[in-house]
């Protein structure tokens, strides 16, 4: 399989859904329900917009198969970028109802960039090998410094660290804008 060819999965579930299988869009929800939720609720800080975006997700990608295209990306990161997309245009008709600065005194473009570094950060947690996300969550969500990171691992001390560094490096590419003129991962048509 050459490098830029799309996985099996996403390739197989795409005509699937083409082909209109109920049970594909069912297959798909149970895998990325969870992440369109959780990004929506971070970015919209409210569970009934997040409910209501996950709907809208699924109902795109069940009226628009053809909009993913596997040779820009995973159907994960397509299905991120809809929920990004989605978030952030529910976060600007919030805001056009609104008059002037949010409470905390920040602005729309100040809140949808706050709220794309989080929906990035716990995306990249999501995708990131096992062994560095279990690292970060020992050390950060157990507070457990390296060396008891590397024993509840079961690793040595320097590997736990190399761990820590490369789960954090990836990270901190979060705050990071991507470069103009290119496309991120999600592409396709908005929703």
């Amino acid at each position: 399989m050459t490098r830029n060819a799309p996985p099996r999965w996403d390739r197989k579930m795409q005509q699937r859904l083409a082909r209109g299988e109920a049970a594909a869009l069912g297959e798909l929800y149970d895998r990325f329900a969870s992440l369109v939720h959780s990004q929506a609720h971070r970015m919209l800080d409210d569970e009934t917009a997040a409910d209501l975006v996950t709907r809208e997700v699924f109902g795109y990608v069940w009226e628009n198969p053809d909009a993913y295209d596997p040779k820009q990306g995973s159907m994960r990161s397509w299905v991120a970028r809809l929920t990004h997309r989605q978030s952030v245009r529910r976060l600007r008709e919030e805001h056009g109802r609104l008059d002037g600065p949010d409470e905390d005194g920040s602005g729309l473009e100040e809140r949808v960039h706050r709220a794309t570094v989080a929906a990035r950060a716990d995306y990249i947690v999501a995708a990131m090998p096992a062994p560095l996300r279990a690292a970060l969550e020992l050390a950060y969500i157990q507070r457990r410094d390296y060396r008891q990171t590397a024993a509840d691992l079961g690793v040595t001390e320097d590997e736990a660290r190399r761990r820590l560094r490369l789960g954090l490096q990836l990270l901190s590419t979060a705050h990071t804008r991507p470069l103009e003129g290119t496309s991120p991962p999600g592409y396709g048509r908005p929703l």
